[in-house]
């Protein structure tokens, strides 16, 4: 192919892209969805750099958090991570189920969790989301999915639901 041909093709493409086209994941809607479906978020290993920038926009300034010392002294092995910040780890940002959503998606309506296990700067986390429930309501349909984050030992250190509103076929 020679760059005249180049051209006339990347010209032709540009004509073609649509962005509303460009999606990550092919969408679905409230329908496709099937109980038992996880949405796993990548790994991530805590370093004490993410503890304290969570400490610095949270202005949650308890010494168990930054204090090894401290820590030590109340029975903890090391300062331990903000339950809120591993709890940020399941936000469905996080893994690809709002691209799977995204067109119908209305809003997340609540969230819970019960923190099992202390995380510790060095802990390396997965979260996962699983569809657990399909609740239709009129035109829309409730989304329930527990929420759960293991630790690299297989330890389960967090486990709660998350609920979403969106719109139905």
């Amino acid at each position: 192919m020679d760059q005249q041909d180049t051209q006339q093709a990347a010209a032709a493409a540009s004509s073609a892209f649509d962005p509303d086209a460009f999606l990550v994941v092919p969408a679905r809607t409230f329908e496709d969805l099937r109980i038992g479906e996880v949405f796993r978020a990548p790994s991530r290993t805590l370093t004490d750099a993410h503890a304290a920038a969570f400490q610095t926009v949270s202005a949650d300034n308890h010494p168990v958090h930054y204090d090894a010392e401290w820590a030590r002294r109340h029975g903890h092995s090391a300062p331990v991570v903000h339950g809120l910040q591993v709890l940020a780890f399941t936000a469905p940002g996080a893994t690809l189920f709002p691209h799977f959503i995204g067109e119908v998606f209305i809003n997340f309506l609540e969230l819970s969790c019960t923190f099992l296990a202390e995380v510790h700067s060095g802990d390396t986390l997965y979260p996962a989301l699983t569809v657990t429930g399909l609740e239709p309501q009129g035109d829309n349909g409730v989304v329930v999915t527990a929420a759960t984050i293991h630790n690299q030992r297989g330890e389960l250190v967090l486990s709660g639901q998350h609920k979403y509103l969106l719109r139905r076929q």
